[in-house]
């Protein structure tokens, strides 16, 4: 049976301008075309009238490129949403922590999510293992999502495609499965 038959929601988290800012977030930022990639994803699930939850991250810290009163906030023009599109705010890692996202899931009778977003090893790690520890079916998409170098706690730097690559695969078969846009798209 296609996703298309199943009520699967998109959830795209954290798309916003702020992740522009690379070197704010420790450079070298990964999967360049993931942009893109969504952009298509949200493309199709428009095209075939399903559910899109885009989630933005609002900073308690004023210094965040991700704070309100910052222009990074506001949603990049790939994936900006459309009436009746619902845009829902988190202020931690999980979109589920603190907003009404499993609410609206629920009274849709959504059990399947894709998602996707910013960045793979944060805000897409911590919202991806909630829903599937939530019972929810997750496609993760590997090529829609991105993240960037991090400095590890003996002050080594681990490059992004690699922090990248673990964070997949410790989500993979787990709390979701993990996929390309492409076979997404033949899915749905």
């Amino acid at each position: 049976m296609k996703l298309r038959d199943q009520n699967t929601a998109l959830i795209l988290i954290d798309v916003q301008k702020g992740f522009n800012e690379e070197d704010f977030w420790g450079g070298n930022r990964n999967n360049k075309d993931a942009e893109t990639k969504m952009s298509q994803i949200l493309e199709q699930w428009r095209k075939l009238k399903l559910p899109v939850f885009h989630i933005v991250h609002s900073s308690i810290h004023p210094d965040s490129k991700l704070h309100p009163s910052h222009p990074g906030f506001e949603i990049k023009d790939e994936v900006k949403p459309v009436t009746g599109e619902p845009v829902i705010t988190k202020n931690v890692n999980s979109a589920f922590i603190g907003t009404d996202l499993k609410e609206r899931l629920d009274i849709l009778g959504i059990r399947k999510l894709v998602i996707a977003g910013l960045t793979t090893n944060h805000c897409v790690s911590t919202t991806t293992r909630m829903a599937g520890n939530l019972g929810f079916d997750v496609y993760l998409i590997a090529d829609a999502t991105a993240t960037f170098d991090r400095i590890g706690i003996n002050g080594e730097k681990y490059d992004s495609e690699l922090v990248h690559q673990i964070s997949l695969a410790s989500l993979h078969k787990e709390f979701a499965e993990v996929i390309a846009t492409q076979t997404l798209l033949e899915l749905v």
